[in-house]
């Protein structure tokens, strides 16, 4: 019975390179498949553009070439990968340029674009599309002069049509997080449009593959100091059967787990309804699927069920939002809570005397409550030893928002006392914020493109 081997090679932007390396050296892995983007990234990948127009794609496309290009030609291993971000073309080029750097002739690098419809929205809006924010209602007027980016959530039939003409490495830009690892089970299976059981599986896989290590015994929350080397976390690998069905496991070697309880425990990640599991490729029902130990580091998982792909995509915007001053500076014991609490209020105090405009105003206290905010419990004070303090504030231009830096150093010697002595972290950044709204698909699909050059 047929197999695809499909192993996935990045969680995220900035993920490292080694597991799936290991994966392409020690496993007949045929597909390696990258999640580069989440909705943040985006925002990165705009401020890399903004700073230089060539830029745009994830910028560890460079590593990536370097060290598994190599595999591509030597073992046929595909590579799938949504690093373009806001500039496929950029990325192609340089992955194009290391293969040339590396001799590699005749690889044949694809792309597939159309999910930018940054300048399509007006055609949008007069076609009757509305724009507006899905989560608070407002019309797409409000930020209109404020968007940087606007990209819809493309599934794996792009990259499938890529992979029918012959594509070695497939680049897009903005792709569900399933996409790349439904894509070659769809174009080497043949599995129908709308056979959506199968698909429904696909998506499954995805789901289990698209953060990496979370699936082998990363972050994983049981008995996590169990765990065997992690040092060397192996990523997963999937052995697909033609009915979707697949076991997960790991290059042999490799450290992490693959059990039950670390497949369940991402199978829930990030799940609303786990009866509606909206993709652009089907609608997955989560509650049918089964979950079994197949030996060691060997999980099956089938029993997916599908219904029919929504008849919209989702799109993501990302707009001017303002600018955020930061700083942090931390106290020692004894009563080290309460000496942050003073500096935070004279912080406070001199922004308002020196009148700047801030439409927020955040107080953190790092070792008491910065993950948890006011569900953090407050500890005996007299057992907290440091507490470093983080002041951040929300203004609508630069200016404002640098003004909070300056009032850091000063309190070494106008505070309280048994200040930390270290370099004051502080700093300004542009923020962006975040849209998204649904657009009828085939407004967006009629305009996707793929294109595969070869490597000269």
């Amino acid at each position: 019975m047929k197999q695809v081997l499909v192993g996935a090679a990045q969680g995220f932007y900035g993920d490292i390179i080694e597991p799936a390396v290991d994966l392409a050296e020690k496993s007949d892995v045929q597909y390696l498949c990258f999640d580069c983007l989440a909705e943040l990234t985006l925002a990165i990948l705009q401020k890399d553009r903004q700073r230089d127009p060539s830029l745009g794609y994830t910028k560890d496309v460079t590593t990536t070439a370097r060290a598994l290009l190599p595999y591509v030609k030597r073992k046929g291993i595909k590579l799938i990968t949504n690093a373009g971000g806001l500039n496929p073309e950029g990325a192609r080029r340089e992955m194009a340029r290391i293969a040339q750097e590396l001799g590699l002739q005749g690889l044949r690098i694809a792309t597939a674009t159309g999910d930018d419809i940054l300048d399509r929205l007006d055609e949008l809006q007069a076609a009757g599309v509305d724009l507006s924010d899905r989560e608070t209602g407002q019309p797409l007027d409000a930020i209109r002069d404020r968007l940087l980016f606007a990209n819809a959530y493309l599934g794996a039939q792009p990259i499938v049509e890529a992979l029918r003409q012959g594509a070695d490495v497939v680049i897009t830009g903005r792709t569900t997080d399933t996409a790349q690892f439904l894509a070659p089970l769809i174009y080497e299976f043949g599995w129908a449009a709308d056979d959506w059981d199968r698909l429904a599986q696909g998506l499954v896989l995805g789901h289990l593959m698209e953060c990496s290590g979370q699936v082998t015994g990363g972050n994983f929350s049981g008995d996590w100091w169990n765990v065997p080397d992690l040092d060397r976390i192996g990523y997963p690998l999937a052995e697909v059967s033609e009915d979707g069905s697949f076991i997960l496991t790991k290059a042999p070697g490799t450290g992490g787990r693959v059990s039950v309880d670390t497949v369940r425990e991402q199978f829930l990640y990030e799940i609303h309804d786990p009866t509606t599991y909206i993709t652009p490729d089907a609608v997955a029902d989560l509650t049918t699927v089964r979950i079994e130990q197949a030996g060691p580091d060997r999980v099956r998982v089938s029993g997916a069920k599908g219904r029919p792909a929504p008849p919209t995509l989702k799109a993501v915007m990302g707009y001017r939002n303002g600018f955020m001053g930061s700083g942090m500076i931390g106290f020692a014991w004894p009563k080290a809570l309460t000496k942050a609490r003073r500096a935070a209020e004279i912080i406070r105090k001199q922004l308002d005397r020196l009148g700047v405009q801030y439409e927020e105003f955040w107080v953190d206290y790092l070792g008491v409550n910065a993950l948890h905010g006011p569900a953090a419990p407050i500890p005996d004070e007299e057992k907290i030893n440091e507490v470093f303090l983080r002041v951040s504030i929300r203004t609508k231009d630069r200016e404002q928002a640098a003004r909070l830096a300056r009032l850091f150093p000063p309190l070494v010697l106008n505070g309280p006392p048994g200040v930390a002595m270290m370099p004051f972290a502080a700093h300004t950044r542009e923020l962006i914020g975040l849209w998204t709204t649904l657009i009828p698909r085939e407004l967006v699909e009629e305009k996707v493109r793929v294109s595969v050059e070869e490597v000269g």
